[in-house]
């Protein structure tokens, strides 16, 4: 029987043929969690943001014709080609830094290289607790001390939660696609170093999506 590790490690290649084969798979519009994090990024000055788990680039633009200067990050190339094809056609290159980059690994920045640091459901993908908790840690090292990051993740309260393919922890396959979905448990596990500011829930899509918005800050 095929392993865990090798499964997850799966998932690379399938959501390259996913965003290859649907040109905005999530719509042009920025999300609703990407528009708070404007509002509270502009408020507290910063100017200079790390995205992670890119997509197809709905936030990132959204980022850039805000005034930020955007490093974006992907785990696919069809991605970061879509967030570069992007950029040119909205004049916002200058603005944009789109790189393919596997989290699991150190981020490719020295540190307190950012200001802020956002994601949209990257952290609820096939990634293992420790996995997290090095991405956490990793983030929090290349923010400036009092640096602000905003993540989202799917929750415990959602539909899909223990439905489809239990794949270890709280990860579940449906429809080719791993989600771990997080408890309060797991938002305390990656807030060491960090200050929680807030956790609200809201909901997304037509299922819903049930997600976690968390703010924090490095102390």
């Amino acid at each position: 029987m095929e392993n865990n590790k090798n499964i997850l490690n799966k998932q690379h290649p399938h959501w390259e043929t996913t965003f290859s084969d649907k040109v905005d798979m999530f719509g042009q519009m920025p999300s609703e969690s990407a528009i708070k994090a404007v509002e509270l990024f502009k408020k507290q000055g910063i100017t200079k943001i790390l995205e992670l788990g890119g997509g197809q680039g709905r936030d990132t633009i959204y980022f850039a014709q805000n005034g930020f200067q955007v490093y974006v990050l992907d785990y696919t190339d069809s991605g970061v080609t879509a967030i570069k094809e992007k950029a040119q056609e909205f004049d916002l290159s200058n603005s944009i830094t789109a790189i393919q980059h596997d989290i699991r690994n150190p981020l490719p920045f020295a540190d307190g290289f950012f200001e802020g640091s956002y994601s949209h459901m990257l952290y609820c993908m096939a990634f293992t607790t420790q996995e997290l908790e090095f991405l956490s840690q990793e983030v929090r090292r290349v923010l400036k001390t009092n640096g602000i990051n905003i993540y989202t993740a799917r929750n415990t309260n959602d539909a899909h939660f223990r439905i489809g393919i239990h794949r270890g922890e709280n990860m579940y396959e449906v429809r080719g696609f791993i989600v771990h979905f997080f408890d309060k448990e797991m938002l305390e596990k990656l807030s060491e170093g960090y200050k929680i500011l807030k956790v609200s829930e809201f909901e997304e899509g037509g299922l819903p999506r049930r997600l976690y918005l968390i703010i924090q800050e490095k102390e």
